[in-house]
């Protein structure tokens, strides 16, 4: 299905000022048997799809590692990092511990421009979530040009306690962006430092994530 040129363009090198990076991919092979090489779909170590993605053309194999080695490298480049591990946050679904956990994808059956994500969180309480989809959301959209697809829209699986107000948020900044064309960058949710947990005080989400 993906037929675009976008696919053979050459990877962006992002070694970008991110305080998470240690200098190195965090997605290389280190010896270490818990992660799922990059570039491999095993489908016993990614989440299922989840409700946002049903009646949808779910992304396996190829079509799935090609979108999120994309992904990888813009998450990259706007610091979209899990801060409890310490690593880009593409790299949870090669991560064997949480077979359960990380991102699926589904081309919308109405209109193949739109792409569908689901996160689905280590936990059902998992704190970091309103941030982590957040900078997943401007990372996609802010940077569209490195994808084939002209929104991509995202959620939360309905496992997590505070999915309903998360989704409704993210609702709200697809309108948003599809209103303006541009990705919304409120003082209260720039990027990165909301990724990583260093806003102040006065920007808590109405979510209530300490990120």
């Amino acid at each position: 299905m993906f037929g675009k040129t976008v696919w053979s363009i050459r990877r962006v090198a992002v070694r970008t000022m991110n305080p998470f990076s240690s200098g190195r991919s965090t997605d290389a092979v280190d010896g270490d048997s818990g992660f799922d090489e990059p570039g491999t779909f095993a489908p016993e170590h990614v989440p299922d799809p989840g409700s946002f993605l049903e009646g949808h053309d779910v992304l396996e194999g190829d079509d799935h590692v090609a979108f999120h080695d994309i992904t990888r490298d813009l998450f990259e480049e706007r610091g979209v990092y899990d801060a409890t591990f310490g690593y880009n946050l593409a790299r949870l679904n090669l991560d064997r511990r949480h077979p359960d956990a990380g991102y699926r994808y589904a081309v919308d059956a109405d209109d193949p421009t739109v792409l569908r994500a689901e996160f689905s969180p280590t936990t059902e309480f998992c704190p970091q979530a309103d941030a982590l989809v957040k900078g997943s959301f401007r990372a996609w959209n802010g940077l569209s040009d490195r994808h084939e697809y002209d929104l991509v829209r995202v959620r939360v699986r309905p496992t997590h306690h505070q999915s309903a107000t998360l989704n409704e948020t993210l609702s709200d900044l697809e309108e948003r962006y599809l209103e303006s064309g541009e990705v919304p960058d409120d003082s209260a949710d720039r990027g990165p430092s909301r990724v990583f947990g260093t806003g102040s005080e006065d920007e808590e989400s109405s979510a209530q994530s300490p990120f």
